[in-house]
């Protein structure tokens, strides 16, 4: 009998988006960069960092060029969840994310 747990969708949705919060409070970071840090697809990443405010946290992206893409993301805000834990729990969402 296999006893091992299994995440939910739900749950994987939650981890990918407190680790990717987690990249951006840490280092500045823009899609490209979050891209090769993750290996997650562009999309994914911009579906997650748009779904923040699901969890409360606030993040804006600041503009430093003149392109539209010369920038970074910044956590101005992270509601309710305690970024301690996130980080305190990294090998775990780590691990859980694959």
């Amino acid at each position: 009998m296999n006893t091992e747990k299994v995440a939910s969708k739900q749950q994987i949705a939650f981890y990918r988006k407190l680790y990717i919060a987690y990249q951006i409070e840490h280092e500045q970071h823009n899609l490209l960069s979050l891209h090769k840090l993750t290996s997650m697809p562009r999309r994914t990443l911009q579906d997650a960092i748009a779904a923040f405010t699901d969890l409360g946290i606030e993040c804006e992206f600041v503009q430093d060029g003149e392109r539209n893409n010369a920038g970074y993301y910044r956590i101005n805000d992270w509601g309710p969840i305690n970024p301690v834990w996130v980080g305190e729990h990294l090998a775990l969402i780590e691990a859980e994310l694959g």
